[in-house]
């Protein structure tokens, strides 16, 4: 599956992925702020995409005309996500390599996906984290309209061995429908 936006395509992940992920998940400034180890070896990356990246609705984030991926961006459906239990509702993730930070790629993205969810999988609520001190992920939550919902202090990071604070914010489809069209009348 592929999705388009002005500057980006979404794609699934194919299998020749693994060096473009171990370029960017191998930085420490990305991984461990989202709660996963930098990757040390092409293998590590290449078991994450076997493993985590071949799911159901995650996504590649590459920029036009590249197919080179920069990020991942995925819908989390239910079983596949400590926040949801109901088949109307998913979480949100992603990550993106440090040299495209702060230049609104992950929110162009999110915002496909978000049509994505509630447009052709019939979502209800889209739910969405981030650790304490990732201050950069929550902007992108704010900037999507996804609203703070609630906290959770010493939550197990398995992954890090360490337990963390967590911020949980949401976006139901009324209020997606309502910013989509706030956003077409603006322009």
């Amino acid at each position: 599956m592929k999705f388009e936006t002005r500057r980006l395509q979404l794609r699934s992940w194919k299998e020749g992925d693994a060096p473009s992920i171990f370029q960017y998940a191998s930085d420490p400034a990305v991984g461990p702020i989202a709660g996963w180890p930098p990757h040390r070896t092409l293998g590590d990356s290449q078991d994450v995409l076997n493993l985590f990246l071949s799911k159901p609705e995650c996504y590649a984030i590459c920029l036009k005309p590249s197919d080179e991926p920069i990020g991942c961006v995925e819908l989390k459906l239910q079983g596949g996500s400590d926040l949801v239990n109901n088949p109307k509702e998913c979480e949100l993730g992603y990550w993106l390599g440090k040299p495209f930070w702060g230049q609104g790629i992950m929110p162009e993205a999110v915002k496909e996906m978000l049509r994505h969810a509630f447009e052709d999988c019939g979502m209800e609520r889209v739910w969405c984290g981030h650790y304490e001190g990732n201050l950069k992920s929550r902007r992108v939550m704010e900037k999507n309209g996804f609203t703070y919902r609630w906290k959770t202090e010493n939550l197990e990071v398995p992954l890090m061995n360490e337990t963390r604070t967590g911020y949980v914010f949401c976006i139901e489809r009324d209020e997606w429908k309502r910013q989509k069209e706030k956003e077409a009348e603006a322009s």
